[in-house]
């Protein structure tokens, strides 16, 4: 088991610092530059950015460049903004509770209703139920995020009123229930996708538990279906979907992306895309890194999760 995290912890300093490379190259190809911004600032000279492009090292080599730039991310020097000269891990941990609180609950009501769904359409297979979720996942599959989040807007903010268009909280009042009331829609609308998709890696998982062997004794022995259900096919479909979950990190940081703008959550993916906008490439790259990292580490902690749960993986 030594062996396995070891080289899982390997694999996952080789995928950030190729992230890393790969970002930080793109965004200093992109036309303009990292000064892009302040050449839009009709006072800024030439000569005023080829001084602040040698202030800030830009016209050295971009391995240079890059170099210095990774090691001063090790020591914890993150960069400043361009836009206020706050250190970047500063802006980002005024944004990131925001971000997190909107995953996690759209990530706890996904995995409850989808593994609902998958397990109850593994066990009524090819019933009513099981067609319609069926269906219902391929049409949560096919439409955009945005989509759910402007048909959400409209019907129960605009059309019944009975939920807050946008923002996190109430001016003047931060109580948790107005945090909860303006959290309900955005967080169900960015669970929807993964309902579907949890709820068909589970019903896949459930179906191939109730097939094994060790199921097919629990009945000759006289144990109840639900006992069976309850203490043994769900415990084991449940496995895959750990690293399933940590897998789907990614796409809920996409979709957390998209609904914040949507919805203005205040969030990391709406400061990403304002941070895009204005150029500021410091807290892009800040942002893209620590997103990389929240992403490996989670994947990292599924791993050591199953391999403590399963002794398959131990023994090996």
């Amino acid at each position: 088991m030594r062996s396995f995290l070891l080289n899982r912890f390997a694999q996952s300093l080789v995928l950030l610092l190729i992230v890393s490379v790969i970002g930080f190259v793109v965004l200093n190809l992109i036309p303009g530059g990292p000064l892009a911004q302040f050449g839009l600032d009709a006072s800024m000279t030439q000569d005023d950015l080829n001084r602040l492009t040698e202030q800030l090292g830009l016209n050295r080599p971009l391995w240079i460049q890059y170099m210095d730039w990774a090691w001063r991310l090790l020591k914890g020097d993150w960069g400043h903004s361009f836009r206020d000269g706050a250190p970047v891990l500063d802006v980002i941990g005024r944004h990131l509770m925001a971000t997190l609180l909107l995953m996690g609950s759209s990530t706890v009501i996904a995995i409850a209703i989808g593994t609902w769904i998958g397990v109850r359409g593994a066990v009524k297979r090819y019933s009513i139920f099981d067609y319609m979720a069926t269906v219902g996942a391929m049409v949560a599959l096919s439409i955009p995020t945005f989509w759910f989040g402007l048909i959400g807007i409209y019907v129960f903010s605009l059309r019944l009123g009975w939920l807050p268009a946008g923002n996190m909280y109430t001016i003047g009042d931060e109580s948790v229930l107005n945090y909860l009331h303006h959290l309900i829609l955005p967080s169900v609308v960015l669970a929807l996708v993964h309902v579907a998709i949890w709820s068909r890696y589970m019903r896949s998982a459930t179906l191939d538990v109730i097939n094994q062997e060790f199921i097919k004794t629990a009945r000759a022995k006289g144990l109840s279906e639900r006992r069976i259900l309850m203490k043994h096919v769900i415990g084991n479909a449940l496995l895959p979907m750990i690293t399933l979950a940590g897998m789907q990190l990614p796409s809920v940081l996409t979709g957390a992306l998209v609904t914040e703008t949507v919805f203005t959550w205040p969030g990391m993916g709406r400061l990403f895309l304002d941070s895009l906008g204005y150029s500021d490439y410091p807290v892009v790259m800040g942002l893209l890194m620590f997103s990389a990292i929240l992403v490996v580490v989670s994947n990292l902690a599924a791993d050591i999760v199953v391999a403590i749960i399963d002794p398959r993986i131990r023994l090996s």
